[in-house]
C-alpha cells in the first residue's frame, strides 16, 4: 500500500520541513528569552535548571510567576509560559543542560498565535539540518550546543554599559 503523502509535490514537503525549521529556531529564540528574563528577575537562578532546586527546598513554589513568565517545575523540568501564551517545555541532564524532544517542540508550536503541529519526520530533517546548533543527547532528545554556555555567564552582560 502506498503512502498517502507519496502523490503531494517537493514544493509541500519543503514548505513542510522549513515549517518546522522556523518552530525548531523559534523555540530556541523562546528558550533564550525565558533564560535571560528569569535570570534577571530572580537573582538566584543562574540557570533554569535552579529551579528545581530552589522549588525542592522550599524557597520558591512548584508553580510561579518570574519575568513575566508563569513556570511549572515538574518531574526533570519546566515549563515556561509567556505573557502571549508561548509555551517552552524543557527537561534537564544531571549538570543542568536544557535538553528537549519533539514532543516539547510540537507543544510549543501548538501554542504559538497561528498554531503550527509538524510531524515528527519534518521535525527530524530540522533538526538534522540545525546540526550546528543542536547535539542529540540521547536518542530523541536535544540540547542547543550554546545553552552550557550561558550557565556559567551573567545573562545580562549584554546590559552592561562599557
Amino acid at each position: 500500500m502506498s503512502d498517502p503523502t507519496e502523490g503531494e509535490g517537493d514544493g509541500g514537503s519543503r514548505r513542510d520541513a522549513e515549517a518546522a525549521r522556523v518552530l525548531l529556531l523559534g523555540f530556541l529564540a523562546a528558550l533564550g528569552d525565558a533564560r535571560a528574563e528569569v535570570s534577571a528577575s530572580v537573582p538566584s537562578v543562574e540557570r533554569l535548571a535552579d529551579l528545581p532546586a530552589l522549588v525542592r527546598s522550599g524557597l520558591i513554589a512548584r508553580r510561579g510567576e518570574a519575568g513575566g513568565h508563569t513556570y511549572l517545575v515538574h518531574g526533570a523540568g519546566c515549563r515556561l509560559t509567556s505573557p502571549s501564551g508561548i509555551d517552552v517545555d524543557v527537561d534537564f541532564t544531571a549538570d543542568g543542560a536544557e535538553i528537549f524532544d519533539f514532543w516539547r517542540l510540537r507543544t510549543h508550536g501548538r501554542s504559538l498565535p497561528t498554531p503550527v503541529d509538524p510531524s515528527e519526520k519534518d521535525l527530524r530533517d530540522a533538526v538534522d539540518g540545525l546540526t550546528d546548533l543542536l547535539a542529540e543527547v540521547r536518542p530523541g532528545w536535544f540540547n542547543a550546543t550554546g545553552s552550557r554556555r550561558g550557565a556559567d555567564e551573567d545573562p545580562r552582560r549584554d546590559e552592561r554599559r562599557p
